[in-house]
């Protein structure tokens, strides 16, 4: 059974280990009556990472397999199909909250000694609704002008997102009106990058904002 762990390991990581590093983290905990975490200690943002390094942390499950304890007590191995290694980083879309969220929920889908990708999707479908919260609460907190922006630009397509373009689609009278708004989603929210063309450094947020991702 997956469940069991072995008591000599450690358990693949649960969503919750990732909470403190999420932007809504301080709103949660300066909620609270009384709290004084979230005014003692900085939060900090993460940033996303790409699909090469998620890859590369579930390659020992596919190779080498998680240690855990079976029902006679004696050490056994669970392993990850490489076609489920990629399911988990595709629909985590670079986001370490998703990517903990998809392979904890591919864990607990089956019961036998290896993680399949329809595990994988089985386990997502449960998943979706957290996953689109998580999207969501991001989103819901930004200002108005700046959830614009961010729906304006997922609107062109990838090589049509300059700040002229997106600025004239949101309606400004120059590009430069808009520059504010796009420095804040990139240096302070981290939403965005300036490149040329513009590109979303929150892939969920784009997958959320042009498709129909994560169902």
């Amino acid at each position: 059974m997956r469940g069991r762990v072995n008591a000599t390991t450690t358990p693949p990581p649960h969503p919750q280990t990732g909470r403190a590093g999420l932007p809504e983290f301080a709103d949660t905990a300066g909620a609270r009556t009384g709290a004084t975490f979230a005014r003692r200690f900085r939060t900090i943002t993460l940033d996303a990472i790409d699909d090469t390094a998620l890859m590369a942390a579930l390659q020992p499950f596919v190779t080498d397999g998680w240690p855990i304890a079976n029902g006679g007590g004696d050490a056994d191995r669970v392993f990850m199909e490489p076609a489920a290694q990629r399911a988990i980083v595709e629909l985590s879309c670079g986001e370490p909250f998703l990517f903990q969220l998809a392979g904890e929920r591919a864990w607990y889908a089956g019961t036998g000694n290896l993680i399949t990708a329809t595990q994988v999707r089985t386990g997502w479908r449960d998943a979706a609704p957290e996953a689109e919260a998580h999207v969501q609460r991001i989103l819901d907190r930004l200002p108005g002008r700046e959830r614009q922006f961010l729906e304006t630009m997922a609107g062109l397509e990838p090589e049509e997102r300059t700040l002229t373009n997106i600025a004239r689609a949101a309606g400004y009278a120059k590009g430069t009106d808009a520059g504010p708004t796009a420095q804040r989603l990139d240096l302070t929210r981290r939403i965005i990058r300036r490149t040329r063309p513009y590109s979303f450094r929150h892939r969920a947020i784009e997958a959320y904002l042009t498709s129909d991702w994560p169902w």
